[in-house]
């Protein structure tokens, strides 16, 4: 990833990409982003998927698919009803 190359330690990285989501560590917290409640991500490349970057705390962005995401939407998707449509 760009920020290890810049000697940036990495607060977010993406562990796994299984057939039913992404797996993120986020600090010592392992997070899962199911493709149903995140479709975007599953038409996504690999590396597109891995490049994920923490903009601010808890923020994060995907820059290769647009997509930005907090860290609180992905704890607890029940309080953000909204699921983007697959395009």
């Amino acid at each position: 990833m760009s920020l290890s190359q810049r000697g940036t330690s990495i607060s977010v990285q993406v562990t796994d990409i299984s057939p039913d989501g992404i797996w993120l560590l986020y600090k010592d917290e392992e997070l899962f982003m199911p493709f149903d409640r995140f479709p975007w991500f599953r038409k996504g490349t690999i590396e597109a998927v891995l490049n994920v970057v923490e903009e601010m705390p808890g923020s994060f962005f995907w820059p290769d698919l647009d997509i930005d995401l907090v860290v609180d939407s992905i704890r607890h998707p029940e309080k953000y009803p909204l699921v983007a449509k697959d395009g």
